[in-house]
């Protein structure tokens, strides 16, 4: 499995953006796929997850209600929706694929890592 973020960008505080991450290979459906992000001087953070049916969705704490994760099996894809935009969230995105979604987001378990998007808040 490969995967391949896009979508990151410069956006002022209360902004939105929408994260793509594009998979490659035959086994995307047996994947969660897994969003982290890692700010500079700071460790690599888990920010939300979805199951491979999609069924199943977790947010650490910080983003929920503004961050929204989902997958298009058809596609291949996942997207995480961030809206209400904080200086906070500036970190460089990544996707990852684990056999479960479930908390808390651990890095160490997840695999197929992307090679990341900048996501930039600031006015």
């Amino acid at each position: 499995l490969q995967l391949v973020e896009s979508g990151g960008g410069l956006v002022q505080p209360g902004g939105s953006l929408t994260l793509s991450c594009a998979s490659s290979g035959p086994s995307f459906d047996y994947h969660s796929i897994g969003w982290f992000r890692q700010a500079p001087g700071r460790e690599r953070e888990g920010v939300s997850c979805v199951s491979a049916n999609g069924r199943t969705t977790n947010y650490v704490d910080s983003v929920k209600g503004r961050f929204t994760i989902s997958r298009d099996s058809a596609k291949e894809m996942v997207y995480l929706q961030m809206n209400n935009l904080k200086l906070e969230d500036t970190a460089v995105y990544y996707c990852a694929a684990d056999a479960l979604c479930r908390l808390p987001l651990t890095d160490t378990v997840y695999d197929s890592w992307g090679q990341g998007t900048q996501v930039t808040v600031s006015s």
